[in-house]
């Protein structure tokens, strides 16, 4: 296989159009994985995932995070590749991050890792959930960056889109043992669900269902990848800030109009990760990123993404560190004794913002806003002294 021509390119300056957007994606993951409490009393409707089919501002901020992954191939990769380094070398560096992306996941999905509560010290690794964010995101990362670095972009193209109609026939189409004809319906009559019972056993996210990072699922969002590597490619070849907005303008408004048309066939559904969803949350995030880059990346403008960049730099650490501090206070960390004992979360949501605001739904995101500013400050701190989480 030759060669992909974009790769022997220097690399372009710093994008800080991407450095935004994915900033901003993960401020909003942060954001909407720590409400005061869970559930349609304590949240507004675009901050809950959709209950099924749909698509929420919640379900943008992962696919916009991966989107942004794949992007990030591009500077990256091509700039050692100009740099003359082997293709060995850079394949071995790819296995070696999507291992440390696994093994982070697999760690955030067992902490505590022990426990005192019960008679089973281990038992948080016995109920250890075996997919998961990181690991998709390194599963996937490493799949798009090594067809980036062997295969020709229209090649890249053609795998995007076999990924997407073959997951669309091979979720609609064959039969699920036990069921018969799939039903997108619900978890237990779709063949991701068997799938992943069948492969993962109880260590799934709704056990004995389905996991929302599930094996088949991962089909189509290598295609998110590789729609973020597509849209790299673009930033790479444009030189001005107005360049890179048509440029990817166009495409995302296509990928939207297309991803709509497509989910009056196969509907939205982030659980599913269906090939629509996939195909409108990749439109929606190369809009975003033409526009972000058009806005920060003019001359003077750098300085204003400063504070999403912030949060960009180091969105491993803030991740990984904002799960486990979340358990921490979440279940660990308790307040008052017996029957009237409250986690350290709950009882600050409480006493601090649900009694005096009243409102449980505005106190509620009070307390995720709080949380999401705490993380920043701790993250500036960092990004003044130069100290980021790489993997």
């Amino acid at each position: 296989m030759s060669a992909a021509a974009p790769v022997a390119k220097p690399a372009p300056a710093r994008w800080v159009g991407l450095d935004a957007l994915r900033g901003l994606s993960i401020a909003a993951m942060i954001l909407v994985n720590n409400p005061g409490a869970w559930g349609e009393r304590y949240q507004y409707a675009p901050l809950r995932h959709a209950a099924w089919h749909g698509c929420t501002f919640t379900d943008l901020v992962f696919p916009t995070f991966l989107f942004c992954a794949g992007v990030a191939i591009v500077p990256a990769l091509s700039k050692k590749r100009a740099a003359g380094l082997p293709l060995a070398p850079l394949l071995e560096g790819i296995g070696r991050r999507v291992v440390l992306l696994v093994l982070f996941g697999l760690l955030l999905s067992a902490f505590p890792l022990l426990t005192f509560a019960g008679d089973d010290l281990l038992a948080p690794l016995w109920r250890t959930r075996f997919p998961g964010v990181l690991q998709r995101i390194g599963v996937c990362y490493g799949i798009a960056a090594v067809l980036f670095l062997l295969v020709t972009e229209r090649t890249l193209t053609a795998v995007t889109w076999a990924c997407l109609l073959g997951y669309w026939a091979l979720i609609t189409l064959v039969p699920v043992p036990g069921v018969g004809a799939p039903d997108l319906g619900g978890p237990l009559t779709t063949l991701q669900g068997y799938v992943d019972r069948a492969v993962f056993g109880r260590h799934i996210h709704v056990k004995d269902q389905y996991d929302p990072e599930g094996l088949l699922s991962t089909i189509p969002a290598v295609a998110t990848c590789l729609f973020g590597v597509a849209a790299g490619l673009v930033l790479q070849r444009e030189p001005s800030p107005q360049r890179r907005l048509a440029g990817l303008a166009w495409r995302g408004a296509a990928l939207m109009l297309l991803g709509y048309a497509w989910s009056h066939l196969l509907p939205f559904n982030k659980p599913l990760w269906t090939s629509s969803y996939t195909v409108w949350t990749a439109g929606i995030a190369t809009l975003a990123l033409g526009v972000l880059a058009s806005v920060f990346e003019a001359p003077g403008r750098e300085r204003f993404a400063r504070p999403l960049c912030v949060y960009g730099t180091n969105a491993l650490l803030v991740f990984v560190g904002s799960g486990m501090l979340a358990r921490v206070v979440g279940r660990l960390w308790t307040v008052g004794e017996g029957d009237q004992a409250l986690s350290a979360q709950q009882w600050f949501f409480r006493r601090a913002l649900l009694e005096p605001i009243g409102d449980p739904r505005l106190a509620s995101l009070a307390y995720a806003v709080t949380w999401m500013l705490g993380w920043y400050l701790v993250l500036l701190a960092l990004f003044r002294r130069g100290i980021v989480l790489r993997v």
